[in-house]
């Protein structure tokens, strides 16, 4: 299996069976990802040398305009994209294989979690897992400790509280906030507003 053959099958939402050429193809690429975030994470880079190890991550360009403050940690790396003027901040975990978009202009608070593969129910084929893909808006703002659960999209321009957890897909322009998190109100402002 190469990465073109594994990104479709989580593209489909194939199921990743433990022991599977899917699944043995996911723990090595993750060698690699944790090899790239182990030189991220340790010492003082600059935001250059962040983008450049991030490019290296992802398989990618990242645009210059992309700032990112370590600590992160992200187990996939190839399955993740970072739209313009993105801003990830310190002590973010990325679980990517699933698929994680970030939108143009997106703002990822400290210590945010997201996730795209669930485990099998059965304790007996729990090492299984199932891809859905994680799609962050434009102009979303994460607070801090947010995590998101897997094969949610969160609509351009909202706003997430401090350490919600993202169960459902959130409507554009709107406030979310708690466990699981839930509508509070519109934002009062429109994102496709400049």
């Amino acid at each position: 299996m190469d990465l073109q053959d594994f990104l479709d099958h989580v593209g489909a939402r194939r199921l990743l069976e433990a022991g599977s050429p899917a699944h043995a193809f996911l723990h090595d690429a993750a060698q690699e990802a944790m090899r790239v975030g182990a030189e991220l994470n340790t010492g003082y880079r600059t935001p250059d040398e962040v983008r450049a190890l991030l490019s290296r991550l992802t398989g990618r360009p990242v645009h210059e305009s992309v700032t990112l403050f370590p600590p992160f940690h992200c187990e996939f790396g190839k399955n993740l994209t970072l739209g313009r003027d993105v801003f990830v901040n310190m002590g973010c975990r990325f679980q990517d294989a699933g698929g994680i978009s970030v939108g143009d202009g997106s703002l990822i608070g400290h210590g945010c979690t997201v996730v795209t593969l669930n485990h099998a129910s059965d304790p007996a084929r729990r090492g299984d897992m199932l891809p859905a893909p994680v799609v962050i808006g434009r102009k979303v703002w994460l607070g801090a400790a947010v995590t998101v659960v897997p094969g949610v999209t969160i609509g351009d321009g909202a706003i997430v509280g401090a350490g919600a957890v993202v169960t459902r897909d959130v409507p554009p322009d709107t406030v979310v906030a708690g466990v699981p998190a839930r509508v509070l109100r519109p934002t009062g402002f429109c994102s496709t507003d400049g």
